[in-house]
């Protein structure tokens, strides 16, 4: 079966909408590493709406030497939407047909690499709270954001999860790793 994962830049007060606006200079090096390291297992991303529409508009016309510009442009890209229509004009990006879970429990038992959750807070707590992500990964920025969105919100059911791998880069990015427990 395939792993499905998921990572996302976050604040310590706990925003991860538009890390643009908090990140400023904390990311580093290492915390290039690993995503890069991230990239070299991903051969399928699934995306919500709000983050294909965002960054379709951007990382088409991004310089195509910049790692991850080869990267999304090139991956195979589900776009979860009831909304959006057929065909999305963004390359190797598709719409999802039917029902989400169900679309995702079929992705996991196909022939491939890892899938990763990008670009959609909504996305993935949809997935954590199905049990059907497997790792989720919080890029702790050392900054308070002060407003916008959490990835978690009051009402969410009581979720336990295990550390699995935690690192601590130069600037003071805390990368943790989680799996759900059942």
């Amino acid at each position: 079966m395939r792993k499905l994962t998921a990572g996302l830049f976050h604040s310590i007060d706990g925003v991860v909408e538009a890390p643009n606006l908090f990140q400023f200079d904390s990311f580093d090096d290492d915390l290039g590493a690993l995503l890069t390291g991230v990239l070299g297992r991903v051969d399928t991303v699934l995306m919500g709406r709000v983050g294909y529409e965002q960054w379709a508009g951007y990382w088409p016309n991004a310089q195509v030497d910049d790692d991850f510009a080869s990267f999304i442009n090139g991956v195979p890209k589900h776009v979860a939407s009831d909304t959006l229509t057929a065909p999305l004009a963004w390359q190797n990006a598709q719409l999802i047909e039917g029902e989400l879970l169900a679309f995702v429990k079929k992705l996991k038992q196909a022939e491939g690499g890892e899938i990763s959750a990008m670009g959609g807070i909504s996305l993935v707590r949809q997935l954590l709270f199905a049990g059907l992500l497997d790792e989720l990964t919080l890029m702790t920025h050392p900054v308070i954001a002060g407003t916008g969105r959490h990835l978690f919100e009051p009402g969410d059911p009581t979720t336990r999860l295990t550390l699995v791998d935690s690192q601590q880069t130069a600037k003071g990015n805390v990368v943790s790793t989680y799996a759900r427990r059942d």
